[in-house]
């Protein structure tokens, strides 16, 4: 049992690496956009444009993570034979579970270990998206500040 722990923690860490480096260029892209606009002819599409960048980095966020936990189960065979490990490793962080694979016995816990991780990183990744469309729209003078 511990060594499911220690490998899901470790898998854990490294993902909230990957999830903070994505952050950064996140909260860069946003500043240097914001800092290049003074009165946008067209507020709506600079918006879109700005969410669009925001949500699309952070799809590829998790889909890295996504990659590196199902590196994690082929490391330590995790998975029956022949399972589809990266679309195993969404089920899971995505907490989506639909049953039609499982861990083998000796790493069960990396599937629980896995959707909480995801669960924490699409909460983080919620409260950017919130965080960047009020600042997006604050700076575009689309709502008052005040």
């Amino acid at each position: 049992m511990l060594g499911q722990f220690l490998m899901g923690f470790a898998v854990s860490i490294f993902n909230i690496v990957i999830h903070a480096f994505a952050m950064i260029v996140v909260v860069q892209a946003v500043r240097v956009a914001g800092a290049n606009v003074n009165s946008p002819k067209h507020p709506v599409m600079l918006l879109i444009a700005v969410m669009l960048a925001t949500v699309s980095m952070l799809m590829v966020a998790h889909t890295s993570e996504v990659i590196v936990w199902s590196l994690a189960y082929a490391i330590v065979d995790a998975a029956p034979a022949d399972t589809d490990l990266v679309y195993f490793a969404f089920v899971n962080y995505t907490t989506l579970g639909y049953g039609d694979i499982t861990h083998v016995k000796s790493w069960q816990l990396l599937g629980p270990i896995t959707a909480m991780n995801g669960l924490l990183l699409f909460g983080w990744s919620t409260a950017v998206i919130f965080e960047v469309l009020r600042r997006a729209m604050i700076r575009i003078d689309f709502v008052r500040s005040d």
